[in-house]
């Protein structure tokens, strides 16, 4: 090469009339490589998708514009026969022993697309990109029947990371391409397309799972299907279809869930159960999460997923729950399954000959929601008796010495003396009782970490009636059913069609008590931090929220309890 490889996209990027940017720093994942080739593969023939970084510019140089290509040296060949040498040798796709014939449908500076190291997703933040050049390439089949496989090569150079879609089916994650890799078709159901080298596969591969997850006050058992899968049991009016449109999806949800319930039987502690719908959603999986799709969007056939989940509300940690897989035939012959506890995730595979998921209780310190007592000071009448009573006792014995000394007819000073030791007792209980029972700093503290604690533990509960009853050992007035329906709102993962996240910890950052003269009240401005989890559709989902708040803590009975919350800040973090 005759320049440096920076140099040649720079010199590209020029040639359109753009502007440069300075390059990216790369990364070793495949979703990072220099160049990204992306494969889309219909009836009509292999869409590809190209980002071309600066590295691999050499390698892709039959591609490049005449001007671009003469101006670094690599001859005088016109792109039209260079184009003949890359589609039947750089980037060559070999459909019955043949090269496909190829069209280059548009080349030009463009921005990278800034991905996720893991999933291949865009980021949304896409600031800094580097440029590259962009280019689309067409395959078209032009023969009957459509081919039953294809063969890729690459050009030689740097890395290549690549996609494939079959349909809209993606076929593998991110990989390295090489040449050589065989894909094998299936035309009546793309979501079986795959490579013959087995390490290039996508995660989701299967088009069933299940999941098991045992929590303090309930069981949970989560089904994933695929719509095209399940119409094989139960009719679903899919037949003929390719894709399912919005006004199709409620009756699809509700058939699903209703014939889900009937399989895949769970039995706690040998008991068998029945378990309550929660909720039954369509779901758009990546390879490190899934989310519910929200509003509804039609949806391919091929690709569309189903995640219903059941209910079976406990009082405790069960000791064994089984989950028996029932659903069988030609093709569904593998089922990733996983049982999930305080202490992770137990996956595993079921087949027809090993069809049980078992989950036994083997937590030696399981952690079991408990709640703070907050004692109060003692009640203000109780603490003014306690202190009059010494009082109270020194009077009675000056007025009984008073008595015996005047029956005896003589004079003495003990009246004025004890009268005198009244009055000043009295003063001393006065400037008491008029002081204030404001915690110090760290009972403050204290207290208002109990009172936090307390707050998020009553969440373990299930039922809102059990939530409330919890909250209201903490929480004074009207500010219990706000603290109720901020807490749940900020739990809630709204792309998971409503799960709520189990708090892990309260970390109390900050206390400072604020000046105040009420005898049974507290104010101050606290900072704490709640993070929490929610396993759900097979992945664990981080919460983590910051909170400052101003609080008003008041003796309610024999308990401080929360009266008034000023959120000064909230940020999801």
């Amino acid at each position: 090469m005759k320049q440096g490889l920076t140099g040649v996209l720079l010199a590209v990027i020029w040639c359109w009339g753009q502007p440069a940017v300075a390059d990216a720093l790369m990364q070793s994942q495949a979703v990072k490589a220099s160049t990204i080739v992306q494969y889309y593969i219909d009836e009509k023939g292999v869409r590809v998708e190209l980002e071309i970084g600066a590295e691999s510019v050499e390698g892709f140089r039959n591609l490049l514009p005449d001007t671009v290509y003469q101006q670094f040296g690599y001859g005088d060949t016109p792109l039209a026969e260079r184009l003949q040498t890359f589609f039947g040798e750089d980037l060559a796709i070999f459909a019955q022993g043949a090269a496909l014939a190829g069209i280059l449908a548009e080349i030009g500076p463009s921005r990278r697309v800034l991905r996720d190291p893991i999933n291949g997703t865009p980021l949304p933040i896409q600031d800094e990109a580097p440029d590259v050049v962009r280019a689309t390439l067409i395959y078209p089949f032009e023969q009957q029947p459509l081919p039953s496989e294809l063969m890729f090569t690459a050009p030689r150079g740097p890395d290549i990371g690549f996609v494939v879609y079959h349909r809209g089916v993606a076929v593998n994650d991110y990989r390295y391409l090489a040449p050589g890799y065989v894909l094998k078709l299936d035309w009546d159901d793309p979501w079986y397309s795959s490579f013959t080298t087995r390490n290039l596969a996508r995660q989701y591969s299967a088009p069933m799972s299940g999941f098991i997850y045992v929590e303090n006050f309930e069981v949970r058992k989560e089904i994933i299907v695929r719509p095209k899968d399940l119409q094989r049991w139960v009719e679903l009016g899919l037949n003929g279809r390719d894709s399912i449109p919005v006004e199709m999806q409620a009756g699809i949800k509700q058939k699903a869930g209703e014939f889900l319930a009937r399989h895949q039987p769970v039995t706690i502690d040998g008991v068998a159960v029945e378990g309550i719908l929660d909720s039954v959603n369509f779901l758009e999986r990546t390879l490190t999460s899934s989310r519910v799709i929200d509003p509804p969007e039609p949806l391919s056939l091929d690709a569309a997923i189903i995640g219903a989940i059941f209910v079976y509300p406990r009082d405790g940690l069960p000791q064994t729950v089984v989950m028996d897989w029932d659903l069988w035939d030609e093709r569904i012959q593998l089922i990733p399954v996983s049982a999930v506890d305080q202490a992770g995730p137990l996956p595993s595979f079921l087949e027809p000959d090993w069809r049980v998921l078992e989950w036994t209780n083997f937590l030696k310190n399981p952690l079991v929601p408990t709640l703070h007592v907050v004692e109060a000071p003692v009640a203000t009448w109780r603490l003014m008796l306690d202190r009059l009573m010494p009082l109270l006792a020194a009077l009675a014995v000056v007025a009984i010495l008073w008595l015996l000394i005047n029956l005896r007819g003589r004079r003495s000073l003990a009246l004025p003396t004890g009268l005198s030791a009244l009055l000043i007792g009295a003063s001393v209980a006065a400037a008491q009782l008029g002081g204030s029972n404001q915690p110090e700093q760290e009972r403050a503290r204290a207290i208002v970490g109990d009172l936090l604690h307390n707050i998020y533990r009553a969440f373990d509960y299930r039922e809102e009636s059990d939530i409330y009853d919890k909250l209201e050992r903490s929480v004074s007035g009207e500010l219990l059913t706000d603290i109720f329906l901020e807490t749940k709102r900020s739990l809630v993962l709204t792309n998971q069609g409503g799960a709520a996240a189990k708090v892990k910890d309260v970390a109390l950052d900050s206390v400072e008590v604020k000046p105040g003269d009420a005898p049974d009240s507290f104010t101050v401005e606290a900072g704490w931090t709640v993070h929490g989890s929610v396993g759900h559709w097979g992945h664990i989902h981080q919460r983590s929220n910051r909170y400052l708040a101003e609080l008003t803590v008041v003796v309610d009975g024999q308990q401080w309890k929360l009266q008034a919350m000023n959120v000064l800040q909230e940020e999801r973090l």
